[in-house]
């Protein structure tokens, strides 16, 4: 069996082929530490500002806890073309109440499960980028992304939308 070859990279693209596979994965792994123990789950952003994303919790859940002990965090895309993206950031609980207005008048979802904006068990996580990699089915080699340079990205859609 022949190794597949994979599609050369435009360096000039590299920004949009992330954004892309930021795009089209709805649900990316969110990898967070407990203890010396990684713990990797689904999330579903509710915002994503280029790089920058939001993701909503409840203060029950035990990565809670996690982001409070150590708030070093990377999240992990993939598209169905087996493209991903891995955004290494830190973690860091929104107080701006504009920005969580904006939010949460964005998301039917958190609407209808929190029923208020000022429910306490409600933390949205801002995940600021500190390193953006891209890497493309079977390349075996990660590119970094210049996510502080990106201009204008996209803003993620209504999560119950399709």
């Amino acid at each position: 069996m022949t190794r597949p070859t994979p599609e050369p990279i435009d360096r000039a693209k590299l920004v949009a082929l992330a954004l892309g596979v930021m795009r089209a994965d709805r649900f990316p792994q969110l990898a967070t530490i407990d203890g010396h123990q990684p713990r990797v789950r689904p999330v579903s952003p509710v915002r994503t500002d280029r790089f920058t994303v939001y993701v909503a919790n409840l203060r029950q859940y035990r990565k809670t806890a996690q982001i409070e002990a150590n708030p070093n965090v990377e999240l992990c895309y993939l598209d169905d073309r087996h493209d991903q993206v891995r955004l290494t950031g830190v973690a860091e609980v929104v107080q701006d109440r504009d920005l969580l207005q904006e939010i949460w008048e964005a998301n039917p979802l958190l609407r209808q499960y929190l029923g208020s904006l000022d429910n306490p068990q409600l933390i949205v996580y801002r995940i600021r980028p500190t390193q953006v990699r891209f890497m493309r089915e079977w390349a075996l080699d990660y590119h970094e992304v210049d996510f502080q340079g990106a201009g204008p990205g996209f803003e993620s859609p209504d999560p119950l939308e399709g």
